[in-house]
């Protein structure tokens, strides 16, 4: 009887975890299928456009960060996403331009491209369009402002426009990049920007007789992947300006332009030039 009793006692225990397992998978479906519902709604509105496969937009907004160490690693992570979204990218903008400037040459289509499409230009696209707390990315990538991080939201929205064009096809790419990178932007006027501070001041120096302007690297600070460059320029020998950027590259461009600020606070001498600044 004892042992009938025992029995018993294990079968009704068994019973009611088995019921407490499926109340416990159902209540995960729901959070899944809730989850799905809201992811959906999210990447749609990212996209301005309804959606057909999420898992192409997901993988899209996966920095590789998130799935280091795996095995094969380049297949889940968006940098595949991000070489097809830039070639993509470079086509609608590159066509957009070819039918906005009829009557202008190739050198100056392609400065305009290289403008519209620069890593910073779609950093800032990205940040607007909130990007990047959909990034998955590690624990310390994050962190560490990977969220805000220029090239992570650049290759992000490339990637994007990659899995746009996989999922419904050009035109639906091209609708996205009108909407988020060519609108709100004054063609002619950013065509007449000149933004190429390096060139500028390069031209400035030549045009005054001086020796050409000198970059050096002051720090490399942060992770490989955050890493923050600070570069000094010098004009005739003298320390003109400095920047800080996430590139070497950007970082020599705020330096440069902080060059022709402070050269153009210099009062002209008698025959129109500017004073070049002291020589050592």
């Amino acid at each position: 009887m004892r042992i009938v009793r025992s029995y018993w006692r294990s079968w009704r225990a068994a019973r009611l975890e088995r019921r407490a397992e499926a109340a416990r998978r159902t209540a995960d479906a729901a959070a899944a299928a809730a989850q799905a519902v809201r992811d959906r709604a999210t990447l749609e509105a990212l996209a301005g456009q309804p959606l057909v496969d999420l898992d192409l937009y997901r993988q899209a907004l996966r920095h590789r960060s998130a799935v280091r160490g795996q095995r094969d690693s380049h297949r889940y992570s968006n940098e595949r996403l991000e070489y097809l979204g830039d070639a993509v990218l470079g086509l609608v903008v590159g066509a957009h331009l070819y039918e906005t400037f009829p009557d202008t040459d190739e050198g100056f289509l392609s400065r305009l491209r290289a403008k519209l499409v620069s890593g910073a230009a779609l950093a800032h696209h990205a940040r607007e369009a909130g990007f990047g707390p959909l990034i998955t990315m590690s624990t310390e990538m994050r962190q560490s402002g990977g969220e805000d991080h220029a090239t992570l939201l650049a290759d992000a929205l490339e990637a994007f426009i990659g899995a746009l064009y996989l999922d419904k096809g050009l035109d639906a790419a091209r609708l996205f990049v009108e909407r988020t990178v060519l609108n709100g932007h004054d063609l002619d006027a950013l065509a007449s920007h000149r933004d190429n501070y390096k060139s500028v001041l390069l031209e400035q120096a030549q045009g005054q007789g001086w020796p050409q302007p000198t970059y050096s690297i002051l720090a490399a600070d942060g992770a490989s992947h955050a890493r923050i460059f600070t570069v000094e320029v010098y004009v005739c020998g003298e320390s003109y300006g400095v920047g800080q950027a996430s590139s070497k590259k950007q970082a020599e461009q705020l330096a440069a332009r902080a060059a022709l600020e402070r050269l153009a606070q210099n009062a002209p001498s008698g025959d129109g030039a500017v004073e070049p600044p002291p020589t050592p």
